[in-house]
């Protein structure tokens, strides 16, 4: 029986570096060609469901028929309807990034850092050079532009800059919240089932409870310390987590669904600690940061470097003199108004990491279709 569980666990661990070479630099063809069945088998057990599900399929075809001739139809409502139209896109834009933030892009790199951190430093940095906060409500247009009504200096506060940016910093939270349901449902259903999932986390998790006492380094300690955490203290301790920065939450969701704990505990805890108390601690942090005395100390300290700092500090210099003209309709006053390498690099950024994020969805659909076929491998050889 030890011999049957050791030559077991070595397939398993065979197979599994197996499917991990299944990505599109090493076997491009095999990959795609797993890619595109699985997309299919995909689609064809979200028709199943679906029409398991008709009932609610049809309600939810009406009501888009209603909402469809609503936005059509001329009349006095149709200034709600833009108004909602240009509400619903515009948060539905930020808990999208929210849900991406919770995956890291593939790579672990959050959206807060590329959009939600810029957005609110953009709008703190022209709160303060407009002495207001009157620009156009999100979706704002290309650029921010100070209001035309005369302003006393240092008349902005604090407290306007952050409700001002309150809509779009709590949707990316809830955003986040959303995403950490996956973990929270895998391991729910892996404990329901009795299965074991191949996922590398909830493998990780189970090693950990078994090995609970024996655990000495701090990574492992740290991990013990969350799963006790959630599991003893409960609505307040995933409450807790979810309130800090902490990197180890998808443990938090893998112990609640390993543990049986309710939906709406896990994920009302969630939802709160993170597009409530998480998104004004770390939105306070940006504002602070970006306020005007502070970022001329940093442009001036980033100038006291030897050797490099002059150069170093007179992009940062023309990209803030250039934001200062473009927020007081300046920006075809004759200056010109050349590409500044920054943003240059940050769409950049930008372009990789969403193009890196398509192809580890290719892989990673390409692997799951690799494993359908060892498992039904394991039932054929089970059945001899």
């Amino acid at each position: 029986s030890f011999a049957d569980s050791s030559l077991l666990s070595e397939r398993k661990r065979r197979d599994r570096e197996e499917r991990l070479n299944i990505v599109l630099w090493r076997q491009p063809l095999v990959t795609l060609q797993y890619f595109f069945l699985e997309t299919l088998i995909n689609l064809k057990e979200w028709t199943i469901k679906l029409w398991h599900r008709r009932s609610i399929l049809v309600s939810f075809l009406l009501t888009l028929a209603v909402l469809t001739a609503t936005y059509y139809i001329e009349g006095t409502h149709q200034q709600y309807v833009r108004y909602m139209e240009k509400k619903f896109f515009w948060c539905a834009y930020w808990v999208g990034l929210g849900i991406l933030s919770s995956v890291g892009l593939g790579t672990g790199l959050h959206t807060f850092l590329l959009y939600l951190g810029p957005h609110i430093a953009s709008v703190t940095l022209a709160a303060y050079e407009c002495n207001s906060v009157n620009f156009p409500e999100p979706p704002y247009p290309d650029q921010i532009i100070c209001p035309d009504e005369e302003t006393t200096e240092g008349s902005i506060s604090l407290w306007a800059i952050i409700s001002k940016v309150r809509l779009e910093a709590c949707m990316w939270g809830a955003g986040t919240a959303i995403g950490e349901l996956p973990p929270y449902f895998m391991a729910r259903a892996a404990r329901l089932s009795g299965a074991e999932p191949d996922d590398e986390e909830y493998q990780e998790f189970e090693e950990m409870l078994e090995h609970a006492e024996a655990a000495q380094d701090f990574a492992s300690r740290a991990k013990l310390a969350v799963q006790n955490l959630v599991q003893k203290v409960g609505f307040f301790g995933i409450l807790a987590c979810a309130s800090i920065p902490n990197p180890l939450f998808d443990l938090a969701g893998i112990t609640c669904g390993h543990f049986l704990v309710p939906f709406w505990t896990f994920f009302g805890a969630t939802l709160i600690g993170k597009a409530v108390i998480k998104m004004h601690i770390q939105k306070l942090f940006v504002i602070i940061t970006f306020s005007k005395h502070i970022v001329e100390q940093m442009v001036s300290l980033i100038g006291a470097i030897p050797s490099i700092g002059p150069s170093l500090q007179k992009p940062f210099q023309e990209y803030l003199e250039a934001q200062r003209i473009k927020l007081h309709h300046k920006s075809d006053s004759g200056v010109p108004q050349g590409e500044n390498w920054l943003s240059w690099m940050f769409e950049k950024l930008v372009i990789v990491m969403v193009c890196y994020f398509i192809l580890s969805i290719i892989n990673s659909m390409a692997q799951s279709y690799a494993k359908r076929l060892q498992q039904k491998m394991y039932s054929e050889e089970k059945t001899k």
